[in-house]
């Protein structure tokens, strides 16, 4: 069964890609027709401090999504209804006390 990209299930999918992935690509067609490959997030770990939401932000329809273009450096938005692939790659975060002890025991 093939998931809807307006259904909440799709959605929310989508909404924990861009918490948790350093890199995730979203391509969607704009309303002029042609299509973006956006490179964003809404994780605040790679948003510049100046960049990062205040809690003043304005509440965007069900209809959009807000997210952190990372080659522009700046928020953008898009509609759910206009995505066509969404990719991404899994970062694994390790602290350096653990690389250091998996280095020892090789």
């Amino acid at each position: 069964m093939e998931m809807k990209n307006t259904e909440p299930e799709f959605k929310d999918w989508l909404k924990g890609v861009l918490r948790s992935q350093a890199t995730t690509i979203v391509t969607f067609t704009k309303k002029d027709g042609t299509d973006r490959h956006m490179n964003c997030t809404v994780s605040e770990d790679f948003i510049p401090t100046d960049k990062q939401p205040k809690g003043t932000e304005r509440e965007l329809s069900n209809d959009t999504c807000r997210v952190f273009d990372l080659g522009k450096n700046e928020w953008r938005s898009f509609r759910w209804d206009s995505i066509t692939n969404v990719e991404y790659t899994t970062t694994l975060c390790w602290s350096k006390s653990t690389v250091d002890d998996l280095i020892k025991s090789i």
